[in-house]
C-alpha cells in the first residue's frame, strides 16, 4: 500500500527536513547563477562571457567528480554536507563584495570579472562533494520501498527552488539590485544549515572503508558501465542537455531579441521549472513507473521539439510557452531518471554513482552553456538553440535504437522486487 501513497515518503520527520534544506539550497544556487549570469553579462555584452560562466564550474565539478564520489562513501553524510553548504556561504559573501560598489569602485572592470569566475570555480569544488553527499543522505532517511515516491517529492522541492530562485532573480535585480540579491542568497543558504542541523548523523554503510581510491574509483565506474539502463539514462539526458539547453543564452534572448528587460529575463528563466514542477507533483498521483523506458525517451524528444520551437520564436509569450513545455518534458525525464538511479544502486557504491551522474548530467548543464556561448558565437542565438534542439533529436532516435533495454524498461518490476 505504501507504494500507492502520494504523501508516504512525506511520513517520515527528518525527511521533511530534508526537503526544507533542499529547497533552500536550491533556491540559492539557482538564484545566484542567474544573478551571476546578468552582472557578467551586464559588464561584457558577450554571449561567450555567459558560457566561461559554465566552463568555469564544470571544470572542478568533473575534474573531482570521481574522487568526491569516493570520499561520501568513505565519510558520514550529514556533517559533509555541512561542510559543502559552508563552503557556498562563504563563496555567496565573495559574490556579495565582488557586487558591492562601495567595494568594486576602484577595481577594473576585468578584475571584477576574473573575481566573479574564481568564486565560480570555487563552487565547482563544492558541487563535486554536495550532488553525491545528497543522494547518498537521501537514501538514509527514508526505507527503500518508498524511494520512488520520496524521489518524486525530492524532485519537485528541487523544481520549487529552481522556480522560485530565478523567478525572484530577475525581479530582485530590478527592485533592490545585483548586491542585495546577493545578500538574499546567503540568507538562504543560513537556512539550509540551520536545517541540517535538525537531521541526526548517518551510519557509514560501506563494508570496505579504507579501501584504495583508485580501486575504488574503478569499481563505481565499472558498475555504472555494465549496468546499462542507467547508463542509457545518463546519457540519454547528457547529451541532451549538452546540445538542448537554452538557459545560458536567455540573457541575450531578454535583453536583445525579445527586448522584456530583467523581469521578462525571470520569467523567461522560470518558465520551464514552473513546467517540471507541475509535472512532478502530479506525478505523485499518477506515477510515471509503468513502460518507464519508453516514457523517458519521449520526454527527450519534447524537449528537443520545444527548443526549437523557442529558439524559432520572437514573441514573448511563445518563447515562454515553449520553455514551459520544456519544463514538463524535463520534470518527466528527471523523475524516472532518478527512480532508476535509486532503485539500482547498492547503499555502499551511492556516492561513486551519484558522482558519475554528475559528470554525466550535472556538469553537462555547464558545459551545455558553453557550448551554447560558443555556438551563438558562431552563429547566432536563435540558430544556436534550433541546432542544439534538433541535435537532441538525433540523440533520442539513436539511444532508442542502441539500447532496446533502456526502451523496454518497467519501473513496476523493480518495486515489486524491493517491496
Amino acid at each position: 500500500m505504501a507504494k500507492k501513497d502520494p504523501y508516504a515518503a512525506l511520513r517520515y520527520r527528518e525527511f521533511n527536513i530534508f526537503l526544507l534544506l533542499r529547497f533552500a539550497m536550491v533556491f540559492a544556487w539557482s538564484m545566484q547563477f542567474v544573478v551571476i549570469e546578468w552582472e557578467v553579462y551586464s559588464l561584457t555584452k558577450d554571449p561567450l562571457s555567459l558560457g566561461l560562466i559554465g566552463l568555469m564550474e564544470v571544470i572542478p565539478a568533473v575534474s573531482l567528480a570521481l574522487f568526491a564520489g569516493h570520499v561520501v562513501d568513505q565519510k558520514e553524510k550529514r556533517n559533509l554536507l555541512f561542510q559543502c553548504l559552508f563552503g557556498f556561504s562563504v563563496i555567496s559573501i565573495g559574490l556579495f563584495l565582488l557586487t558591492w560598489p562601495v567595494f568594486t569602485d576602484s577595481l577594473a572592470t576585468h578584475t571584477i570579472l576574473y573575481s566573479i569566475y574564481f568564486f565560480v570555480f570555487l563552487g565547482g569544488i563544492v558541487r563535486a562533494f554536495m550532488g553525491p553527499t545528497i543522494f547518498s543522505l537521501f537514501a538514509l532517511i527514508v526505507p527503500k520501498k518508498v524511494y520512488p515516491n520520496a524521489a518524486t517529492w525530492s524532485s519537485s522541492v528541487w523544481q520549487m527552488g529552481a522556480v522560485l530562485g530565478p523567478a525572484l532573480a530577475g525581479f530582485s535585480i530590478k527592485w533592490i539590485g545585483v548586491h542585495w540579491s546577493m545578500c538574499l542568497i546567503f540568507g538562504f543558504s543560513l537556512v539550509a544549515l540551520i536545517s541540517l542541523s535538525q537531521i541526526a548523523t548517518k551510519p557509514i554503510l560501506n563494508p570496505k572503508l579504507g579501501e584504495n581510491v583508485f580501486k575504488s574509483l574503478r569499481e563505481g565506474v565499472k558498475f555504472v558501465f555494465q549496468t546499462k539502463v542507467i547508463l542509457g539514462a545518463l546519457t540519454l539526458d547528457m547529451i541532451a542537455v549538452l546540445f538542448g539547453g537554452a538557459v545560458a543564452l536567455l540573457p541575450v534572448f531578454a535583453q536583445d531579441i525579445l527586448n522584456v528587460g530583467a523581469e521578462g529575463f525571470g520569467i523567461l528563466r522560470a518558465a520551464p521549472a514552473v513546467g517540471a514542477l507541475l509535472m512532478m507533483f502530479t506525478s505523485a498521483y499518477f506515477p510515471l513507473h509503468k513502460k518507464a523506458g519508453l516514457k523517458l525517451l519521449a520526454a527527450v524528444f519534447g524537449f528537443g521539439v520545444c527548443m526549437i520551437v523557442f529558439g524559432l520564436s520572437t514573441i514573448f509569450w511563445l518563447s515562454v510557452l515553449a520553455l514551459f513545455a520544456s519544463g514538463i518534458t524535463d520534470g518527466i525525464s528527471m523523475i524516472i531518471r532518478q527512480t532508476i538511479l535509486q532503485l539500482k544502486t547498492p547503499d555502499h557504491m551511492r556516492g561513486r554513482v551519484a558522482s558519475v551522474n554528475s559528470m554525466f548530467v550535472g556538469s553537462s548543464n555547464e558545459l551545455g552553456a558553453f557550448e551554447s556561448g560558443i555556438t551563438a558565437k558562431l552563429m547566432g542565438t536563435a540558430a544556436a538553440v534550433v541546432f542544439g534542439g534538433s541535435m537532441t533529436l538525433i540523440t533520442v532516435l539513436t539511444t532508442g535504437a542502441l539500447l532496446p533495454k533502456l526502451r523496454k524498461l518497467n519501473i513496476e518490476e523493480d518495486l515489486e522486487e524491493n517491496t
